[in-house]
């Protein structure tokens, strides 16, 4: 070999190992065993929760026939049989999400001994478009994994609504059987109506322009929608987390306070109950861990 091959070859040794440096990281195999509960972190990494934030579901008032079908449907899907992907939409603070991460948990709680646990990987909404590629990664899962992401929706000119579409559609190897998808939204078709208006005003077929849009919506076999709760409804959440904080105090003391609370804030909801008996345990001078 003459002198100009070897300068060439150390040549091409160098590039080559500057382009390894520059490449990624190799991602590692996703390991379920750690945790029951994760967040995903693009590409495909998944960090394991230790403790997740949730109430038990027994506390989520106000609800009741919301919760009785989202809790069959996880059940069901759990065991391995059918279910659908379901869309929970609605008043704020009215524990769309609580009822996900209590059904989690619950499904988890009444499975039979030696049951496999269900999975919950928590997608936050900018990391939509990578949806597709982690239900493929999640395909080879010997678990049953509930994918959830919390206030989803899509602004004017946002696309990756398409990516979510095309994943909860599966393409032509349909959706994995061991993944479903649950999302809380404020809006029912997850689209604001400004961007479905303007698709009408401007598309040659107006029909059209919008059944595109609201289809993705239609991709969710149950949609549950939560609606702003009564005043009773809205003692009985104050009183079971009063019960279940341990704090002890009869309903006399705090009634009028809560009521107050809530109309200085202008809603009646389970996450302005929590908010009121927050106050109320730190005037008390007591820890308020559910």
């Amino acid at each position: 070999m003459t002198a100009l091959e070897d300068d060439r070859t150390a040549l091409l040794r160098r590039i080559a190992d500057a382009l390894d440096r520059l490449a990624p990281a190799p991602v590692p195999p996703a390991d379920l065993t750690r945790a029951d509960c994760f967040v995903f972190q693009p590409p495909l990494a998944l960090h394991s929760v230790p403790k997740v934030n949730r109430v038990p579901v027994e506390l989520l008032r106000g609800i009741d026939r919301s919760r009785e079908i989202l809790l069959e449907n996880t059940r069901r899907f759990a065991a391995g049989l059918p279910a659908n992907n379901a869309l929970l939409w609605g008043a704020r603070g009215m524990g769309k999400s609580s009822l996900v991460k209590a059904a989690h948990e619950w499904s988890n709680r009444e499975a039979a001994a030696g049951t496999a646990p269900l999975k919950l990987i928590e997608i936050h909404r900018e990391d939509i478009d990578h949806l597709p590629a982690l239900m493929q990664v999640l395909r080879a899962q010997p678990f049953q994994i509930l994918l959830f992401c919390d206030d989803l929706s899509f602004d004017h000119d946002d696309t990756s609504y398409k990516s979510l579409k095309a994943a909860l559609d599966g393409g032509v190897e349909g959706r994995p059987a061991n993944v479903l998808f649950y999302a809380t939204s404020n809006r029912r078709h997850l689209l604001p109506r400004t961007m479905m208006e303007n698709e009408q005003s401007t598309a040659i077929n107006p029909a059209e322009a919008v059944e595109e849009k609201v289809s993705l919506s239609d991709r969710f076999g149950l949609w549950l929608g939560f609606h702003k709760c009564s005043q009773d409804d809205y003692l009985a959440m104050v009183a079971g987390y009063v019960r279940e904080g341990g704090l002890g105090v009869d309903a006399d003391a705090w009634r009028a306070e809560a009521l107050e609370w809530s109309t200085t804030r202008g809603n009646r909801s389970g996450r302005v109950a929590y908010q009121f008996v927050q106050d109320l345990a730190g005037r008390l001078g007591k820890r308020f861990d559910l």
